[in-house]
Order: C-alpha cells, then sequence, then structure tokens
C-alpha cells in the first residue's frame, strides 16, 4: 500500500456513489487517473456499508457488509475456490450478515428485535436449520459481498499502483437494528427483550437547546475490555483490509459517552461516563502497530480527548468554514493549524464553500477576507482551497464539489434533514485537463505535489 510522507499531503473527499455510475466500476479507475492527474496522494470516501432508508452510510445494518448498491453492473464470473476462500476468511462476520439479511426478509424488513422470539434470541435449533435448509440462499448473500469486496479490491490495486491511499471513515457507534446488534448482543446495553437501556447523543449546546439523540445503543465497555476488544480488533482489521487510514467518528466518545436513558425523548437529560478508550488504543497499537487511524476531534473537544490523541500520535481534523469567529485560540483559523492536522475546507456535512459563504451576511463576508488577511475575491472556493493547501496541516483534503466551485446545489448532506441527502453526483464533462492543471499546480506550490 502507498506509504504516506508525515509531512504535507493533498487529497479529494468524494463518495463513491457520488462517482457518475455511483459504482465500484470502472469510473472508480477513471476517478483515481483524474487525481493522479491532479497531484493528489489521498481518495477519501464515506463508509461503504449499506445506508439506512435516508441514504446515510452512518446509520447502517452492518458494520462489516459493503452496500450491494454499488455492486458493478458487470463483472467476472465467480470462481468457486477463491469465493469458498473468502467465505472462510471472513466467516467471523459474513455468517451472521448472511442470516440477518436472510430472516431480516422473511419477516418483511422488521427489525430483529421485531422478530418471533426464536430468530430474535438466535435460537440455536433454529438458527442451525436455516443455516441448513437455506443454504442456497445464504450462499447467494454471501457471493455479493465477494463480488463487491473483489471490485474493491481491484480499485484498491490501481490506487496502489498510483501511489494514492485510500481514506475510509467509521462511525463509533452501531445501529440498533444491526447485524452486529443481533448476533452480539452482550456487547450493547440492551434488555432482556433487544431494546436498548441507554442510547447515544450529545449534550445540549450552542447549536441546539435540546441536544442531539442519536438513538444508537451503547457499548457495554466492561464487557468489551474484558475480552480484549476483540469485536473491536475485529472491525478495524477488516477496514484496513479496505483502506489504508481510518476516520473514526466522533472520536470524544473514545473518552467519554453523553448516556441517555432511552425514555427519554431528547438529549436533555443524560450524564457523561468515561469509556476506556485509551485500553482499546493501546490494543489497537498493539495489534496494528502503524495504526493508521484520524481522529473527528470536531465539536466541543475536552483536553482528555486531545491528550488521547497526542498520546497514540493520531492526527486530528480542521475545518476552514469553521474558522471565522472572535476567538484566537481556534483550532480551525489557518495561524492554529498544525502538522498532525488534516485541514478540510468542508466535509460531507457542510454545505460547500460557494454555498457556506453566499449564505453569510455581507459584514460575515468581509470578516473572513479580514481574517485570511486577502483583499475580497469573487472566488471563494479558490482562495478557501488554496488557504488548505498553504496551511501547515500535513494533509490538505477538499471535497471535489469546492474543487469545482459549485453551490449549495451540490452539498452531500445536512445534519438534522433526513430528505435530499447523500445523492449528489458529478458527471465526467465537469473535469476536464484544465481542472486537473489546476489542481496540480496549486498542490505543487504548496509543497504536497509527490513523484509517483
Amino acid at each position: 500500500m502507498p506509504e504516506l510522507d508525515p509531512t504535507r499531503h493533498a487529497g479529494t473527499l468524494l463518495h463513491v456513489t457520488s462517482l457518475p455510475s455511483g459504482r465500484l466500476d470502472d469510473d472508480a479507475l477513471r476517478w483515481l487517473d483524474f487525481l493522479a492527474a491532479a497531484g493528489q496522494s489521498v481518495w477519501q470516501v464515506l463508509p461503504l456499508v449499506i445506508p439506512d432508508a435516508s441514504g446515510s452510510p452512518y446509520q447502517s445494518r452492518s458494520a462489516f457488509a459493503t452496500n450491494p448498491g454499488l455492486l458493478p453492473v458487470h463483472d467476472d464470473p465467480v470462481e468457486a475456490s477463491a469465493f469458498d476462500e473468502y467465505c472462510a476468511r471472513q466467516a467471523y462476520w459474513l455468517d451472521d450478515f448472511a442470516l440477518f439479511e436472510l430472516f431480516r426478509g422473511r419477516f418483511d424488513g422488521r427489525p430483529w428485535f421485531d422478530w418471533p422470539q426464536p430468530y430474535r434470541d438466535r435460537d440455536p435449533v433454529t438458527i442451525a436449520a436455516a443455516t441448513r435448509d437455506d443454504a442456497a440462499a445464504l450462499n447467494q448473500i454471501k457471493r455479493v459481498q465477494y463480488r463487491l469486496d473483489r471490485a474493491w479490491q481491484r480499485i484498491r490495486g490501481y490506487a496502489a499502483e498510483l501511489g494514492i491511499a485510500l481514506f475510509g471513515d467509521i462511525p463509533i457507534f452501531i445501529a440498533h437494528d444491526s447485524a452486529d446488534t443481533w448476533a452480539q448482543p452482550g456487547d450493547f446495553l440492551l434488555d432482556e427483550t433487544g431494546q436498548p437501556t441507554h442510547v447515544a447523543g450529545v449534550p445540549p449546546d450552542y447549536f441546539s437547546e435540546t441536544g442531539q439523540r442519536w438513538g444508537n445503543p451503547h457499548y457495554r465497555w466492561d464487557r468489551m475490555q474484558a475480552e480484549g476488544f476483540s469485536w473491536w480488533i475485529a472491525r478495524m482489521r477488516r477496514q484496513f483490509e479496505l483502506f489504508d487510514m481510518v476516520r473514526i467518528d466522533h472520536f470524544r466518545g473514545l473518552a467519554a459517552v453523553w448516556m441517555i436513558e432511552a425514555t427519554c425523548e431528547t438529549a436533555i437529560d443524560g450524564e457523561w461516563q468515561a469509556t476506556p478508550g485509551d485500553a482499546l488504543l493501546a490494543t489497537l497499537q498493539d495489534n496494528f502497530p502503524n495504526l493508521p487511524i484520524v481522529a473527528e476531534d470536531l465539536g466541543i473537544i475536552t483536553e482528555e480527548v486531545r491528550e488521547l490523541r497526542r498520546k497514540y500520535q493520531l492526527p486530528g481534523m480542521s475545518v476552514l468554514q469553521f474558522a471565522f469567529d472572535h476567538f484566537p485560540d481556534n483550532p480551525h483559523k489557518p495561524a492554529n493549524i498544525t502538522i498532525d492536522t488534516i485541514v478540510y475546507t468542508g466535509t460531507h456535512d457542510n454545505d460547500t464553500c460557494v454555498g457556506w459563504f453566499d449564505g453569510l451576511p455581507s459584514h460575515e463576508r468581509d470578516f473572513v477576507f479580514e481574517v485570511l488577511g486577502v483583499p475580497p475575491t469573487d472566488d471563494i472556493a479558490d482562495l478557501m482551497i488554496r488557504t488548505a493547501m498553504q496551511s501547515r496541516g500535513g494533509l490538505a483534503m477538499v471535497p471535489l464539489q469546492d474543487l469545482l466551485s459549485l453551490g449549495g446545489e451540490a452539498r452531500m448532506n445536512t445534519p438534522g434533514v433526513s430528505d435530499g441527502n447523500w445523492r449528489w453526483r458529478f458527471a465526467w464533462d465537469m473535469l476536464d485537463t484544465d481542472l486537473a492543471e489546476r489542481i496540480r499546480t496549486m498542490t505543487e506550490e504548496s509543497g504536497r505535489l509527490h513523484a509517483r
């Protein structure tokens, strides 16, 4: 896999579903060719997992399975020996996932905690009967996962040839209705009927008077630690089979989590509870010595979280759109960005730079130029990209939407809004030689261009 120089690199954020085909096919290879021509070293994607009904890949029914919607329309026939080897290697999650999908279809898509008791509680006789009697259906589910894995490994191999690192992303919490909670309910704070006793979220803050109640069940950290964090090791091992580096969303949760009683309708009533993130990261480092993890440390971050990140030498994040306030210690201000930071113009949860800037009052637009120390310009996207590139951050990441100077119509996600997200795609005629050369020039001028 490509080795990332610890000094200066540049990359692009684009989810697979935003490719013209939206699939793991030749479009991904053509996209990698564009990145190479543009001098980029990193391609960052969102989670490749199965999205929820609204399209979000952050509430998936499996922490391990790939979204079948990404399957190429055409690919090579499945070789029996290779398929059998894949099934044996991935059995630790694949067997349970296939059963989960089989039963989910049998019970009209209802969540597992609403299935008949023998299925809900994994009655051994029921599981054995399904494994025996539905072997063909289970193999078909597994075969789709094999084909997806084969398609992604083809992409990963080509990226390595071009010297481009693949950058993945995982949410820290797991969806309640998932193969993971069904297969290992003892690792989650669930009652005897499979319902969570406490759910995840964040407390009230400047942005929300009632906080955010995400609804994910909390882990039983004590049990996970007693088991040597085996589930986490398995989860990260799978991620490192797919990616060269992985961002953990809500890294804050490895220091403490906001515990909300499941009966509470909002996140107002809750309490912080410490988690053994130090012990978990130490265990992961023992298993993965280079520990290529990125800490999503946005929002209100405590010194404890910062110390945890520094102890394991994990890069954090800065987002330029958050830089424009009157607090001199704001970590998103260009002057405060350090080499152990990945600097973004914006993330998948932000508006595009053009959409963000267009929505600011005139005095706030003036303040943007004041903070950046430049005269006003009509090309805010170009200014923000150059600012990110010229920063001291070790890696500068830019969404393709910003490289194309697109407006808010190209926004990927609006947090708290359930409809209309995760749909944006580019068309090949948006990318031309001039764009690649312009990006390459900015990359080279900022000392981020690396020889292939």
